[in-house]
């Protein structure tokens, strides 16, 4: 059986405090966009794990689309798999491809194995994995928050507009993202701005991210103004990057992008 992960974007990001266990509060806009990979899951003799595209770094045992079958393991019968993994999400990009693919080996399991996970299970499980996986699970614009694990749905439909990514060449920790936050309470949420025109966005929703990693990457805030020449209504950094999108009312001339940095059309 085989299903297609896609990725996310976000659509401004406070981070709001830090919190007693570690983690920040926060508040964001996810919205998903046709990028893709692609993860086939058959019957095998013993549970193993392949995949090609793009690398994958680290080991077998730490991919979450293998601590999801454990996860799911403790509750159900389950045979062993094979998992193949096809990697066209960029890595370390903010998009959120590893979640997506952790969120949509639960999805694929429940109907595989028919499991019968109702959406609050499937929900729960994906929250062990990752602050993000929930997300994938229903995989429709909400407005996160708490540790971006909490939603609340959204009427965001931005199916008329050209959304345009650039991947520039370059791995975004989590670690070094974080390290220059400020947690800071906003004046008005984003669950109020994400509604205003979407020409007004740029001069009102922001991602806390971009200051400290713009100072350091300064190749970033070139691609985020590229963008805006391009005539991009609203330009960002997606979650804590290296990704930046740009939302255009029709496709823009790249060419001095292109040159540089993978550029995803139409997503």
């Amino acid at each position: 059986m085989i299903i297609f992960p896609n990725a996310k974007i976000n659509i401004g990001l406070n981070i709001t405090e830090r919190r007693a266990d570690g983690y920040h509060n926060l508040e964001t806009i996810f919205y998903p966009v046709k990028i893709n990979d692609a993860l086939e899951v058959i019957e095998a003799d013993k549970l193993s794990f392949e995949s090609s595209g793009l690398d994958i770094p680290g080991r077998m045992e730490d991919n979450l689309c293998v601590k999801g079958y454990h996860l799911l393991k403790k509750d159900h019968d389950l045979p062993p798999v094979k998992i193949h993994l096809h990697k066209n999400i960029p890595i370390g990009a903010g998009l959120g491809g590893g979640s997506a693919d952790a969120a949509f080996f639960i999805r694929l399991m429940n109907e595989k194995f028919d499991l019968n996970l109702s959406t609050d299970r499937q929900l729960n499980y994906a929250r062990q994995l990752g602050a993000d996986c929930a997300f994938f699970i229903e995989n429709k614009p909400v407005f996160a928050f708490d540790r971006g694990d909490e939603f609340e749905s959204i009427k965001l439909d931005l199916s008329g507009y050209e959304i345009i990514l650039v991947m520039p060449d370059i791995h975004m920790s989590t670690a070094e993202a974080f390290s220059g936050v400020k947690p800071a309470m906003v004046k008005q949420s984003l669950l109020e701005l994400i509604y205003a025109p979407i020409t007004e966005w740029k001069n009102h929703i922001k991602n806390d991210f971009e200051n400290n990693i713009f100072q350091n990457h300064v190749e970033l805030r070139g691609v985020k103004a590229a963008l805006y020449r391009a005539g991009a209504v609203y330009a960002s950094m997606s979650g804590s990057g290296a990704s930046v999108f740009g939302i255009f009312n029709k496709i823009p001339d790249l060419g001095e992008l292109e040159q540089d940095n993978q550029v995803f059309y139409n997503i």
